[in-house]
């Protein structure tokens, strides 16, 4: 894989590409009033979008906000369909090519065959080696303070830059950075803040993996696990890494960031998890409950709505 990525904004600008991202971004949503229309015009507004990045003239829309309650108040920014099109595009050709082989294995969110459930597997096989070959160890559970809402996106920008240097990429990552006003926070719900997102916090995990010599370090995005011999060692690596998120990524760890013994186990990616048993939490349990009395009252309805018909 190239230590930088260049000549290949031009190569990767095709009706194909963009089709193919097409049909990505419209995954789930097919039946979207926005997307309906697209594809009403489906040549001509592929053919647009193809022209515009060609020819550097492509610019983002306006965002639409709206909160979600679960599991705690966020504001989500939707951004126009076509604009979730360019961002597939992006994110298929130039972030999982070039960015994604270089993040760590135990880095989970947002990467093909990892996830949630790997996570938690994957903690559950280190506690047990942990255990068998420490008898009791340390757990240090960091979570980085209001996450998105946190991210500089100068300090982003000098990631980025230090990777692509092909001079019309960077014209469309600048303005995919600045679509959002201000030069803190990316946009909860756009593709490419998640794929950001995990460039910014790669950072510590190369820093805590290849510095730090950490053997059981576990990230899913800003919810950081790291198994450690005794006290002293994990009290001594939340020091360092604190530094260097305060330091390198202008971030802080929250109040939720503690040390404790394995005896107790931790909540990761919505699981309890030790040694012996993975269980989902009970904020998990009660959100699918709700979530399968839903689907329940559902079906109920329209069979109701169906039996009217007949």
């Amino acid at each position: 894989m190239p230590k930088t990525i260049r000549n290949v904004y031009e190569q990767a600008i095709s009706f194909e590409k963009l089709l193919m991202a097409h049909k990505k971004a419209r995954k789930g949503k097919r039946e979207k009033k926005e997307v309906i229309l697209f594809e009403l015009n489906l040549e001509s507004e592929i053919l647009k979008i193809e022209k515009d990045l060609r020819e550097g003239k492509y610019k983002s829309g306006e965002y639409k906000t709206f909160k979600i309650y679960e599991p705690k108040e966020r504001i989500i920014m939707a951004s126009p369909y076509k604009d979730r099109v360019v961002h597939q595009w992006y994110v298929e050709n130039f972030i999982k090519p070039y960015f994604v082989p270089q993040f760590i294995a135990t880095s989970y969110a947002g990467i093909e065959n990892r996830g949630m459930h790997k996570a938690s597997k994957d903690v559950q096989k280190a506690m047990r080696i942990a255990k068998r070959n420490w008898s009791e160890y340390y757990i240090l559970k960091m979570d980085v303070t209001k996450y998105f809402q946190n991210i500089d996106k100068r300090i982003l920008w000098e990631i980025l830059k230090k990777k692509m240097k092909d001079r019309k990429l960077l014209w469309l990552t600048r303005t995919i950075l600045l679509s959002t006003e201000g030069m803190k926070g990316l946009p909860l719900g756009n593709y490419t803040s998640q794929m950001f997102a995990n460039i910014y916090l790669n950072e510590i995990d190369q820093y805590a993996k290849h510095k730090l010599k950490c053997k059981f370090y576990f990230r899913y995005m800003d919810d950081i696990i790291i198994l450690c011999e005794n006290k002293k060692i994990a009290q001594e690596r939340l020091s360092l890494l604190t530094k260097f998120l305060e330091e390198n990524l202008n971030l802080t760890f929250n109040t939720k960031t503690r040390i404790f013994k394995n005896i107790q186990g931790v909540n990761f990616c919505g699981y309890k998890i030790n040694e012996n048993r993975i269980k989902i939490r009970n904020s998990s349990n009660f959100k699918f409950q709700d979530e399968y009395q839903n689907v329940i009252d559902y079906i109920k309805e329209n069979k109701c709505l169906l039996e009217d018909e007949e």
